[in-house]
């Protein structure tokens, strides 16, 4: 039995939505609320876990609801966040927070890699944690549970077959032309409010030769930088934008199955791989039955739960909504390691975003219209 809680909804679907402001210059914000709270299982149930995690719940209820399959005598509390707050939150409960989480689930990968790098994780080891490959663990307090592409979603109504951009040398060539009829109309996260955005702008700026053309680009053609994967997508559906950059691919591919207006590219040249990552705070009250659902997770049973909801994809082969498929040699992980930290240099950061704010200018989020 589910008590709901909505205290978000997205114009289309519930999709995590990343909308904070960074660190202050003067030093930490508090976190926010959560955007959704559901309670899983029998009221009465004498075992309580409490995850706080930035997957949309309509994708991975359905997770919880086969774990809780075999353990009737357990409740999960799941809470959905925006990455930033969710960061914010966990650090709160690193230093002393009366209300900690038992697991914390993150796609702002590198915010999780700072959070076991200041101590805020416990340490947990077991045959299924140390198989996982070493990029994804680390220190074994942290652990990469899904493999979701990092996708462009274009209107297939509106975007010719000639024009789908397969790579990000195709979409500079459609922005090109003077008179673009791309102007305007290409989107991606803007950076100072999604923690996943900014991470995949950050791993781009290191991997690829072509972010600095893109980002002229983008800042010559007006393309719009926005909070949030709903806003995003359903924004590539109803005609706002043509094109979405750097979106995540998991939920991309839920909505482009079920509707014909959205296509989903696996970029040729190279496409990132995100693996949301797994920690269990210190603080934790349960962590006994966070290790339990962790254990789950990478279990086969975990596993193929989780490729039901797209939160693991094949990649190798994977056919997109044009039939294209994306090689080995095209996949760059993005890896659980200190590396990431210099994403959160507070210098280097500064000046990422202060590159990025000359580029775009930010749309807000909607006013009204809930649905």
């Amino acid at each position: 039995m589910r008590s709901f809680v909505p205290l978000y909804l997205s114009r289309v679907f519930r999709l995590s939505i990343f909308c904070l402001a960074l660190l202050a210059p003067s030093g930490l914000v508090r976190a926010g609320e959560p955007e959704i709270v559901e309670t899983f299982g029998a009221a009465d149930a004498p075992g309580r876990l409490v995850i706080r995690s930035t997957i949309d719940l309509r994708i991975f209820g359905q997770v919880v609801d086969a774990y809780l399959e075999t353990r009737p005598d357990l409740q999960i509390v799941y809470q959905q966040w925006g990455s930033n707050d969710l960061y914010q939150d966990s650090v709160e409960g690193c230093h002393g927070g009366d209300d900690p989480a038992d697991m914390v689930m993150s796609s702002g990968v590198h915010q999780m890699v700072r959070l076991v790098n200041d101590a805020c994780a416990l340490s947990y080891r077991s045959p299924a944690t140390a198989n996982l490959p070493s990029a994804l663990r680390w220190r074994d307090e942290l652990w990469g549970v899904t493999r979701e592409p990092v996708v462009m979603v274009y209107n297939r109504r509106l975007v010719p077959p000639s024009e789908i951009p397969h790579t990000r040398f195709d979409l500079l060539d459609l922005l090109r032309p003077s008179l673009s009829r791309y102007a305007g109309k290409v989107a991606t996260y803007d950076i100072e409010q999604s923690g996943v955005g900014y991470l995949f702008a950050f791993a781009d700026s290191r991997e690829a030769t072509t972010f600095g053309a893109l980002l002229e680009s983008f800042g010559r053609t007006d393309a719009v930088a926005t909070c949030c994967s709903a806003e995003l997508i359903s924004g590539v559906a109803d005609g706002t934008y043509l094109i979405a950059y750097n979106v995540i691919g998991s939920y991309a591919m839920e909505l482009a199955y079920g509707d014909d207006r959205l296509g989903v590219v696996l970029p040729e040249d190279y496409t990132l791989v995100l693996s949301r990552a797994v920690m269990i705070p210190k603080q934790a009250h349960h962590p006994v039955e966070a290790q339990a659902f962790l254990e789950y997770l990478l279990s086969s049973a975990g596993q193929t739960e989780l490729q039901r909801a797209r939160l693991i994809m094949p990649l190798i082969g994977e056919v997109g909504a044009e039939g294209e498929t994306i090689s080995e040699t095209a996949l760059r992980s993005i890896s659980l390691s200190p590396t990431l930290l210099v994403a959160l240099d507070r210098q280097k950061r500064s000046h990422f975003i202060s590159r990025w704010r000359e580029t775009f200018e930010v749309a807000r989020p909607p006013e009204s219209d809930p649905q």
